[in-house]
């Protein structure tokens, strides 16, 4: 554990077959620890890490103190026995976690490994291999250690390899030896090699390895084609042999298993601040007492010197008040219990079993749960402004269909008729025995073409055949298994297949087809590798007639600018096809070809070995190679791939929207086809004001672009609250709509529109609904330390930013550019390796376990496997643990200045002495036993309104997001009423037991008789209060919090007992104490009235602010009440009225119009293959969550809002009044106006019905449109809750549900309920009835004024 580490390797050199030679260099062995402690060194170490945290320290610092007799008027027990407590807990929680890595590391290190040692193969265990081993593999085998492949039993030494531990991913991948190495197949053959690597030190680069092999006075360039990574499954080969290179914490997978970063929540961080200032609190209180210490020693305790001496050590009053000074810090230390620190972990652990255990968060499907794999951010959850996402596998669900294709100028693949019958599935097994059964293609022309042997079509899918890294595997004859490193390429050779030309087998030289029925075997001559820059990949390959020819595809972007002149006509109509295909949101690659004579084959070869030999800039040379053979190429056609959105994508973002998340979509995507998704999601609508688009090549373009975005805005906005004096015009760009608000000049709670606000606050004030759409060239430049205020300030001004064909850095780079300039609280959310960057970068990072393997979710702190159940994770368990956590806070200082403060009071009665006012055991156990549970109980289970309404009034979550429950002002309204506490507690017993005698005439004015009395009251007040705070009661809650009270009178009775006393005389000084004192009536009249005097003025204060300035929690709850006590019949409930149509988000429904685009997505890892990241257009103009009325308001939460991102350049549309907008169609907007907390609810209140979960949207098919259920108008309500309201008059307008049944089905809009709940006297209301062809709505808006 403590061997000296070796200095760090400049370069490794690795002799085969000689573990003298390799030795000398000191490389690490084999055997892996990822176990932190052993037998004889947990307890030294672990003690010495948990006393790093500062708590730990200093409660062992007040430990000692207490050691010292002439300072603590406290045993040692009341400080040792809490402290052993939670050292304790922690010791068995990290000896457990380490029990199970040794465990691990034994299971690993352990494996047999075939070695060869003297020309003989001899078993291993895995911690015994040395760098420099031959090690022999067999199929499904484990790597024991990085490996340089060296032969196999496979043709040209290749192997196929798994490398889901490395990187998630379960398809198969090809790695072939150096050629001069593949024929040392027999162990005599290799036992005599004793070539020599030098190559790279150890590092964590997956992707990367550059060395070179000397062997026979040559040297041959090795690259990570050649490299069997640790952690890798052999599949598919007899077997191999290898070279280990990296061995043990050296290897690569052990390199990329360090520590991730660690994430504290914000309220981590104020929880610390607290605790420095308690702690500053307590100094303050013991210099203030050791003060009066001295003064009282010197005028009064001076005479009393000859009967009460000072003890030994203390000489004079300066002395005795340094001494009281420490004993004063041990006694008053209970303002920052340890218990504190334990409590916390406990509460999030029990919120982490809840994610885990929520079975509306599992999928089926997959049979995948939610995770939650951190306890430390669960509060976060409920704090959340910005959410960063990925858009492949993460919106949509990454399972590539192909759709449609363009070859020779002739598009295939569209469907004739949308609104007529469907036509068949083409049946392709009579034409094709070796076709996918499960491939999906409608249009019968493509077919035939293929069938009459149209050339351009069977050079199309011979290019699809020939020209991909698929790994193919028949299990049986003519049972095909593609392993595609994407799903794209899976897709397209798929496609291949079923028409005909269909992909068999590869070896390093060879492809081998089978095409219209006869095999095919092709020369592999080089293969032109797909990154992110080249964003095309190409192979050459030679015929068996020896016709050489070069076939490509890639995005159309760059592949039409590498084709011949003659090419011209064809490439105008392709780029229509292509563009056509993008509206659709379909995934485009363009293909084209060309012919290669021999001359032009063997010159590029030359160039093309002397730049992959080259030491310097390979990959440049590289590159330029590649790009000079793909000229001139002649165009085939492009495909399109459809990746559908997952279920429940569009709702999920408008409900996210309407909690005033704010959703960027960070892509690779191709500018168009990002758009387009951003369509099919509902962030973008035709009815925004305006989308503005960012696409600079420059600095000053970028500059100037967002500048003149920024100026529209202001300017639209300007228009929008142009003439308003009382009566409101809001004009509505987008398509020509306005909406007209009009209430009374001086009716109460107007809030008036200012016409024209200071420059300063233009871009606060902005109203409308914009968008920002930004390339990956132009974020670059805005990313610049120069440029990041304007950036931030033009984006965050918007509803909806989509940043487009961003590398994995970029993603990050965006994700911490929002986290310093606007101090929010951000989610990144992924399914990728190319998301691991940003997800590690937020304060929040979720990972979904989807077609790109695991290594996302490894990455993460929270997984599930839909998009959708982002919603639940925010608005109810984040919302949850955010409320909980602030409740459990605020009570838990409450109780212990309210414990604490006592002792201070009395100290000014006690000569300053250092006297407690309690019981020893008391003060031991008021933490740990008499209050511990019912709190814990409460910060485990509480909630302020159920689950279902948390998902229907989404406004319900800003209050976490700008800090409200718990911050430094709640701080100190929690410790000002935890001293009243304590002011009555001492006081009132005081006034009342000084004077006070027993029946018998004996007075109570007695030391132990005051500490019961205090003590029990305090217990009974602060039991009575944590019932008052629970909002939530459950069987546990009351078993801790009244258990919990009758405990302290058990204990209490035991320790005042005789029993106790007779075995311990000397430390039970309260023998019979409990039993006098409250027996007395004029106690428990003491205690009464201590209680009333704590408990009314809280009671009082929450009725006048419930009553004054109800919370949307409250104003939820109290309709909760409301649907219980009067419900009325209703034909159909929302959610039947919906729940059919839950499928709908899978498909795409029609077209989108307007501007043509094409749409082609890239990768970000080499030679993965995943060449385009686009998703369709699933523009639901029918589809919508009914009815959200749109309306100016302004209210306290809004102007709180503004006032947290005063330091930042802008805020959101969202922090003021945005325009009436649309989510689809014609339909009312998502609105982000204010809340009912002051403003107005933009989500319609429900009536309750039996599927009340469902009710979280509404969706309407493409011939209805389903507004929302409201409550009884006849209900009363709060008064004083319509104080901040505006009048207006909403006109009910019922829909008839199409199809719904005959004795119901009609459904009222929001304003029955505003006029009920908040006295609204109208307001536009607005039903949007779609055409039965889904592409476009009609408006139907009534406006009536009373």
């Amino acid at each position: 554990m403590f061997r000296k580490r070796p200095p760090p390797e400049e370069e490794r050199r690795v002799r085969a077959n000689d573990r003298e030679y390799n030795e000398k260099f000191q490389y690490a062995s084999n055997c892996i620890m990822t176990s932190k402690y052993n037998i004889i060194t947990f307890l030294p170490v672990n003690l010495f890490e948990q006393f790093q945290e500062v708590a730990n320290t200093y409660f062992l610092f007040l430990l000692i103190l207490q050691l010292i007799p002439q300072i603590s008027s406290l045993s040692w027990f009341t400080t040792i026995v809490p402290l052993a407590l939670v050292l304790s807990i922690t010791a068995v929680k990290d000896a457990t976690d380490d029990y199970f890595r040794h465990k691990s590391d034994n299971q690993v290190n352990n494996r047999q490994s075939q070695v060869l040692i003297r020309g003989l193969l001899q078993n291993e265990k895995w911690m015994n291999v040395r760098v420099g081993d031959i090690i022999k593999l067999e199929n499904n085998q484990f790597v024991a250690a990085d490996l340089l492949l060296l032969s196999s039993s496979e043709p040209h030494g290749l192997c196929y390899i798994e490398t889901a531990e490395l990187d998630g991913e379960t398809n198969m991948k090809v790695r072939q030896s150096v050629s001069v190495t593949s024929e040392l197949g027999d162990p005599n053959n290799l036992a005599s090699f004793d070539g020599e690597v030098v190559c790279e030190p150890p590092n964590n680069k997956l992707d990367r390895f550059c060395g070179t092999l000397y062997w026979r006075d040559k040297k041959y360039t090795l690259t990570n084609q050649n490299m069997l990574l640790r952690g890798c499954v052999l599949r598919n080969t007899e077997f191999c042999y290898g070279l280990v290179i990296f061995a043990g914490p050296d290897t690569k997978l052990m390199q990329n298993s360090g520590r991730t970063k660690f994430k504290r929540t914000s309220i981590d961080r104020l929880m610390n601040t607290l605790v420095l200032w308690i702690f500053g609190f307590l100094v303050c209180m013991g210099v203030i007492l050791a003060v009066g210490n001295a003064v009282w020693e010197r005028e009064v305790g001076s005479l009393f010197q000859s009967y009460l001496p000072w003890d030994p050590p203390v000489d004079n009053f300066l002395f005795s008040a340094f001494l009281a000074f420490w004993s004063y810090i041990i006694i008053l230390n209970t303002v920052v219990p340890i218990s504190l620190y334990v409590s916390v972990e406990v509460i999030r652990l029990g919120h982490s079993y809840f994610i885990n255990w929520d079975q509306q968060m599992f999928c089926s499907q997959c049979n995948t749960p939610a995770e939650a794999r951190t306890t430390t951010l669960n509060e976060e959850l409920g704090q959340v402004e910005y959410i960063f996402s990925d858009k492949t596998g993460t919106l949509t669900q990454n399972i590539m269909s192909f759709n449609k294709c363009s070859i020779d100028g002739q598009s295939y693949g569209e469907v004739s008729d949308p609104l007529g019958p469907q036509p068949k599935k083409l049946d392709f097994t009579p034409f094709n025995p070796l076709a996918d059964p499960d491939f999906c293609f409608y249009d019968d022309t493509l077919l035939e073409s293929v069938k009459v042997g149209d050339s351009h079509a069977h050079e199309f899918f011979r290019l699809l055949s020939l020209c991909h890294t698929v790994m193919s595997e028949e299990k049986s004859e003519g049972e095909l298994v593609y392993k595609a490193q994407s799903p794209d390429e899976g897709a397209l050779v798929t496609a291949a297949r079923n028409f005909g030309f269909v992909f068999r087998s590869r070896t390093p030289g060879t492809i081998t087809t089978t095409e219209m029925g006869r095999p095919v075997t092709y020369t592999l001559l080089a293969i032109l590798d797909f990154n992110n820059i080249r964003k095309r990949m190409s192979v050459i390959v030679r015929n068996p007639e020896g016709r050489i020819r070069l076939y490509c595809k890639g995005a159309d972007t760059v592949l039409l600018q590498r084709l011949h002149p003659c090419n011209q006509e064809l490439m105008n109509i392709t780029s229509d096809h292509l563009n056509e295909y993008a509206a659709d949101g379909l995934r485009t690659l363009a293909l084209a070809y060309r012919d290669l004579s021999e001359d032009e084959w063997e010159a590029w070869a030359e160039s093309h070995r002397c730049a992959d030999k080259a030491t310097n800039c390979r990959e440049d040379r590289l590159a330029a190679t590649y790009d000079q053979i793909e000229q001139g190429l002649m165009l085939l056609g492009a495909t399109a791939i459809e990746d559908k959105l997952q279920e429940g994508v569009p709702e999920t973002i408008a409900i996210l929207s309407l909690a005033n998340i704010k959703i960027w979509v960070l892509t690779g995507d191709k500018q168009e086809t990002a758009v387009n998704i951003g369509y099919s999601c509902k962030m973008l609508t035709d009815d925004m004001t305006e989308v503005f688009i960012i696409s600079g090549h420059t600095v000053q373009s970028v500059r100037q672009e967002l500048r003149r975005a920024r100026e529209r805005m202001v300017e639209l906005s300007q228009t929008r609250h142009m003439g308003k004096e009382g009566w409101g015009e809001a004009c509505f760009v987008g398509n020509g709509l306005r909406e007209r608000q009009e209430g009374a000049g001086t009716g109460g709670g107007v809030k008036q529109l200012h016409c024209s606000p200071s420059p300063s606050n233009l871009m606060d004030n902005i109203s409308g609904e914009f968008a920002l759409v930004i390339n990956g060239h132009s974020l670059a430049h805005a990313l610049e330390a120069d440029m990041e205020t304007e950036f931030v300030s033009t984006a965050c001004a918007c509803k909806a930013v989509i940043c487009c064909r961003v590398t994995p850095l970029q993603k990050a780079q965006v994700v911490e550019l929002i986290k310093k300039h606007k101090k929010a609280v951000t989610l990144a959310i992924g399914d990728g390796a190319n998301d691991i960057s940003m997800i590690k970068s937020a304060h929040i990072g979720v990972g979904i376990s989807g077609q790109e393997g695991i290594q996302a979710v490894l990455a993460s702190d929270y997984s599930f496997s839909q998009f959708r159940f982002l919603q639940r994770l925010l608005l109810v368990h984040g919302r949850w643990s955010y409320l909980r956590m602030c409740r459990f806070l605020c009570y838990f200082f409450y109780k212990n200045f309210a414990f604490t403060m006592v002792h201070f009071w009395f100290g000014f009665f006690c000569g300053f002495s250092a006297q407690t006012v309690y019981d020893q055991y008391f003060i031991t156990l008021y933490n740990i036993v008499y209050t511990s549970l019912p709190v814990l109980a409460m910060g485990i289970f509480d909630q302020d309104v159920p689950e279902q309404r948390s998902l229907e009034y989404p406004k319900l979550y800003e209050p976490g997001q700008l800090n409200l429950l718990f911050n430094k002002r709640e701080f100190f309204i929690c410790i000002a009423q935890g001293i009243y506490t304590s002011v009555v507690l001492f006081f009132v017993p005081y006034a009342i037991l000084s004077d006070a005698t027993q029946s018998t005439g004996v007075p109570l004015a007695d030391y132990q008789t005051f500490a019961v009395t205090t003590a029990t009251a305090l217990v009974i007040v602060v039991s009575v209060q944590i019932a008052l705070d629970t909002g939530f009661w459950t069987v546990v809650n009351h078993v801790f919090v009244w258990g919990s009270l009758g405990s302290y009178f058990t204990i209490m009775f035991a320790l005042h007992g005789q029993t106790l006393f007779s075995i311990f005389p000397s430390q039970f000084h309260f023998v019979g104490s409990a039993l006098s004192t409250l027996l007395q009536p004029v106690v428990w009249l003491t205690i009464t009235l201590a209680t009333a005097i704590c408990i009314v003025p809280v009671l009082a204060v929450r009725f006048l602010k419930l009553d004054l300035k109800p919370q949307l929690a409250d104003t939820v709850r109290y309709t909760q009440l409301l649907r219980q006590k009067k419900r009325k019949p209703v034909g159909r409930s929302v959610g039947g009225a919906w729940r059919g149509m839950g499928s709908m988000s899978e498909g795409r429904l029609g077209a989108r119009g307007g501007s043509r685009r094409s749409g082609y997505a890239f990768a970000h890892q080499e030679g993965f293959g995943e060449l385009i990241t686009s998703g369709k257009n699933m523009r639901l103009s029918s589809l919508a969550l009914a009815t959200f009325a749109s309306r100016h308001s302004s209210s306290w939460i809004d102007t709180l809002r503004r006032k947290k991102h005063t330091h930042t350049p802008t805020t959101a549309s969202e922090e003021s009044s945005p325009a009436p907008s649309c989510v689809s169609g014609s339909v009312p907007p998502l609105s982000n106006s204010s809340s009912l907390l002051g403003g107005s609810q933009d989500t319609p209140i429900e009536e309750e019905t039996a599927t009340g979960q469902n009710t979280q949207t509404v969706a309407a098919s493409s011939t209805q449109a389903v507004p929302a259920l409201a409550p009884d108008s006849e209900a009363p309500a709060p008064q004083g809750s319509a104080q901040t309201l505006s009048t207006a008059d909403l006109t009910s307008t019922a829909v008839r549900c199409h199809g719904g049944d005959s004795s119901g089905g009609w459904i009222v809009t929001l304003g029955t309920v505003q006029e009920a709940l908040f006295g609204w006297k109208g307001i536009a209301a607005r039903t949007s009835v779609s055409s039965s062809s889904g592409t476009h709505s009609v408006a139907k808006e009534t406006n009536h004024i009373e």
